[in-house]
């Protein structure tokens, strides 16, 4: 099981590049806000909300809605950025979703997906996206090379990076990286199971040099609260908002979590 969903997940974003999924012509502006500065400034718990339909581990979420109906009610409920997925197996995201978006909202956007390739770098600009993502473990387990070089490439392109780890090892490597965020990813992605301990046992004992991000399995302010005291600065919740009946309730209680 251990390798096959990171390997299977690379394959997809493979399949997605060689379909022609990032080739687009767009050229849509990023936002004029900053979520780096948001977080730091916030007074209530700073949150990264999710637009995804299916993942690996739910299969479907959610029927597909329009999405920036979706973006405006998490807006309204005090979200302060927008992850959407733009990789189209598995979690049926696409490009298009995400420009949807953009055209609906000025704030922060994470384009969510594998990215693998500088093509993928080049569409996140080419669609408005403010941050990309970057998966320290696809570099530690020799799936790609060079890591500086790719996060310089987006830093290029006028990108920001949240660059994703999962164990103490590789936040130790992604602290020598010049990303922007680093986000404590709480689900294990060989096997996709998910421990909101894994942020507090990574932060643990280090020094925090950068900000950062705890994301999956956070359900309540609870789960908030308890993160914020390990160390987290900020929240990526996507399934347990994408699941409520009502989006713009269930966000505002999680912001309000303090």
């Amino acid at each position: 099981m251990a390798e096959n969903i990171l390997r299977k997940l690379v394959n997809n974003s493979q399949m997605a590049i060689d379909d022609g999924v990032y080739e687009i012509e767009a050229n849509l502006e990023k936002s004029t806000k900053d979520f780096i500065q948001i977080i730091k400034t916030s007074g209530h718990a700073p949150l990264l909300t999710e637009i995804k339909f299916a993942s690996p581990s739910l299969g479907k979420i959610r029927t597909l809605t329009d999405p920036a109906s979706v973006a405006s009610q998490m807006i309204a409920g005090g979200s302060k950025a927008l992850s959407v997925l733009t990789q189209p197996h598995l979690f049926h995201g696409s490009p298009e979703y995400f420009m949807k978006v953009r055209h609906a909202v000025d704030v922060p956007m994470l384009m969510k997906d594998i990215m693998i390739d500088k093509v993928q770098i080049d569409a996140a600009k080419r669609i408005g996206a403010d941050f990309m993502l970057v998966i320290q473990s696809l570099f530690d387990k020799n799936y790609l090379k060079d890591i500086d070089d790719f996060i310089a490439y987006g830093h290029k392109q006028g990108l920001q990076i949240l660059l994703e780890v999962h164990t103490k090892e590789e936040f130790e490597n992604a602290l020598k990286t010049e990303a922007d965020l680093i986000g404590i990813n709480n689900r294990n992605l060989d096997t996709l199971e998910i421990n909101l301990k894994t942020t507090e046992t990574i932060l643990s004992g280090t020094e925090k040099t950068r900000l950062i991000l705890s994301e999956s399995g956070i359900e309540t302010p609870e789960d908030i609260q308890y993160l914020k005291k390990c160390g987290a600065d900020a929240f990526l919740i996507g399934s347990s908002i994408m699941k409520s009946d009502n989006i713009e309730e269930q966000v505002r209680n999680l912001v309000n979590a303090y």
